[in-house]
């Protein structure tokens, strides 16, 4: 675990170990939940789809394409649980393949309703 007070800046790398330096690294969904295990029910979105849902949410220049770096406000999930636990999605692609996930930035997904 890693402990920071309330409302403290909590900064986050994520890298990808490749020798292979046409690569980079999107980080498209972060979700906080108060457990572990359960994403599903109880759940906060710092980022979706490459949309920012936290206004604290901050994403920041990496002098290498194979890591994402970002941070957010240290919260109390629903002023209940004292612990909070992240789980982010992350894309990897080539580098400049501007048709790739990586560089559409936001994607909002809208459902379509089933018809007759």
């Amino acid at each position: 675990p890693y402990y920071v007070n309330l409302n403290q800046n909590l900064f986050l790398e994520a890298s990808l170990h490749s020798s292979d330096p046409n690569l980079v690294v999107f980080v498209d969904t972060c979700v906080a939940s108060p457990g572990p295990h359960d994403f599903g029910t109880q759940t906060y979105d710092l980022i979706r789809s490459g949309c920012v849902k936290d206004p604290s949410y901050l994403s920041y220049y990496s002098p290498h394409s194979t890591a994402a770096r970002f941070s957010f406000n240290a919260f109390l999930f629903l002023n209940r649980y004292l612990s909070v636990y992240l789980q982010c999605e992350l894309v990897v692609c080539r580098y400049k393949d501007y048709y790739s996930r990586c560089y559409q930035g936001c994607v909002n997904r809208f459902k379509r309703k089933a018809g007759s």
